[in-house]
Formats: C-alpha cells, structure tokens, sequence
C-alpha cells in the first residue's frame, strides 16, 4: 500500500533508524535522583547551546510552557499574549487551572506584536481592581501565524520594556529552531534575551517525546518542584533523553529543507482555483482559506482520496506541515496534485 503524504503536523515525525540505535545504547539512572547520564547530558548540552544556566527535561512542551507559567507567576496575576498563543489555545487553560492567572489578549493578523501593545496591555499594579501584570510570552514561530517568525529588533524593544516594568519574560520556542534557520541566527542571542525558553524535541527535530525547560540555576530549580507537581518526574528516561540530544547534534541544519518544501507547497496552493488565500511565513508551516462555498471537510477527503493528509483548523481553513518524514519526492507529488486540483 502506497504510503500517504502526512502533512497534517511535524509532530507525526517518528525516530530515524539513527536516532533509535543511539536511543537503544544510552546509558540511564533515576532521573529524579539526578544520577541519568543522558538526561543530564541533554539538559547540560541545551542550556550551553542557549548560554543559559541550566535546563529541565519534561514529557511535554505544554509541560514545559505550563512550569515556566506556574514558576514566573502568583494566583491572581495575568499574562500578556497574543490571541494565537499557544498558551492561550492549546493548553487546556492550563494558565488558569495550573496557576491561577489570566491572560491578556493582545490581537495581531499572525501572532507578532510589539512593545507599545505590550505597553498598553500592563495593568496599573497601584489598582486593586486589575489583575497584576506579571509575564510576557512570545511564541516563535507562531502556530497559527502559519509559522511566522518575530523580528529579533522588536523582541529585544519588548525586553527592555519588561526591564522598565519588571516582568518575566518567556519564550514558548516550541518551534524556535525553525526561525534561527530561517533567520541565520544562533540560540545564545535568544538565550541572552529571554527569563525561561522552552523548545520543543518532537516536531521538527524528529524526536519522539520530550521537551526542554531552560533558565538561570533557581528559575529551574523551581521548576523542577513543578514538574514534580505535575507528574512530569521520570524514572529511567535517558532512553528517550538520548533521542534530544540525537535531535539537536543533527536534525537542526536539515530543517532548511522543510522550509524549502513549505515554500513550494504554498505556490503550488496559489495555483488552486479552490483557493482564496495562502499564509506562509517562511518556515514550515501553511495555512490556506478556500473559496466560498467550499468547506473544510470536504476538502481533506478530496486531498485524502489522492493520498495526502492535512489538518482542519476552521470551518474554510487547512493546515500543512512539512517535516523530515516527507520525502523531496513526496512534495513533488504533492504539489503537483494541489495545483491542480
């Protein structure tokens, strides 16, 4: 049977023959114990790669952003977002449940902001009537931005307006490996910026599982008593450990070629007379809206008929992903079949 063309997420990705014999031959230990070899190696690689202090191994990136949340904030404070958030859609509103605190929408058409939104968006902290204003997050790259990418100049304006007005700043990089590539930038420039970053191991870099938690040495020592909290504390994880730092010593660079197959997916879309209109930001991620009259649903079982899977995210609009398990070959083909549809 022929093998469909998975473009529904980077998270489908499933270990490399490469990755699975390093996983298999990692050594392990009690990772709440501090005694697994891989797991500490990942943490101690991560935070050298962003020039951080330290790191924190988690199951999840929703985990991860969740600690950070719980660690940078008290119940009752809120946090400055975009209305794409990660944080804000996709975590269960865990922001409320896990921690207490409420977020502060700020609108955008693809999940970027700037300082001055920020601004306008911090409570007063002399009014007891308002949520005090503790934490700004940035997502990079943006989700339902349709992988866009921030400019570096205006993340570093935001930081200095946190400085100002003595906020935390967190970075959900769920996907940041995706704009250093594109950027040509190195992670210790975000490293220097940001409070806690979290990256995630199992979308684009191919790992099955895990995330990582990075800050100074006391953020992620509390962090650590959060994830406890969270049931996040593994065993002998150092297997699925040594999948990350198999991730990150290889499965970087090559993340240029999900971009270069986004990119020729999107104008194969622009082809379609279905199509009304095409978001691409650069990266490995398009979001597309079909004509009226045309739905979603229909569309994918189209598409599916034709061997290719991709994701709903509205009633008119579709969602696809490029990644490492979607051959050169696989794109073509693809594309031929969406331009022509």
């Amino acid at each position: 049977m022929k093998d469909m063309i998975d473009l529904r997420s980077d998270t489908v990705t499933k270990p490399s023959a490469g990755m699975l014999d390093f996983m298999m031959n990692a050594g392990v230990g009690d990772m709440v114990f501090g005694e697994d070899p891989a797991v500490n190696e990942l943490e101690a690689m991560a935070a050298d790669m962003f020039g951080m202090e330290a790191a924190l191994y988690c199951p999840s990136g929703t985990m991860t952003n969740q600690i950070a949340i719980n660690v940078h904030t008290r119940p009752g404070d809120e946090v400055i977002c975009s209305h794409m958030a990660h944080i804000y859609l996709f975590e269960g509103g865990g922001v409320a449940f896990n921690s207490g605190a409420s977020v502060a929408l700020i609108q955008s058409e693809n999940g970027t902001f700037n300082a001055e939104d920020v601004r306008q968006h911090i409570n007063n902290p002399d009014d007891p009537h308002k949520a005090y204003t503790r934490l700004v997050e940035i997502e990079n790259t943006v989700n339902r931005g349709a992988g866009a990418c921030w400019d570096f100049k205006e993340l570093v304006r935001i930081r200095e307006l946190c400085d100002q007005r003595h906020l935390g700043y967190h970075l959900d990089g769920a996907r940041l490996f995706n704009a250093l590539v594109k950027d040509g930038m190195k992670p210790e420039e975000y490293g220097t910026l940001f409070d806690s970053i979290s990256i995630c191991l199992s979308k684009g870099l191919g790992a099955p599982v895990g995330s990582l938690l990075i800050g100074n040495r006391d953020f992620i020592r509390q962090g650590a008593r959060v994830r406890k909290l969270f049931g996040g504390a593994m065993r002998q994880a150092g297997y699925i450990a040594a999948a990350g730092i198999y991730a990150l010593k290889n499965n970087v660079e090559r993340l240029a070629d999900d971009h270069r197959n986004a990119a020729a997916i999107a104008e194969a879309l622009k082809q379609n007379s279905l199509t009304e209109k095409v978001n691409y930001g650069g990266t490995n991620i398009v979001i597309f809206t079909l004509r009226p009259g045309m739905k979603a649903s229909d569309y994918l079982e189209k598409i599916r008929a034709r061997g290719i899977l991709a994701l709903k995210t509205g009633e008119r609009s579709i969602r696809m992903v490029t990644h490492l398990d979607v051959s050169d070959a696989q794109i073509r083909e693809a594309c031929d079949i969406l331009a022509t549809l």
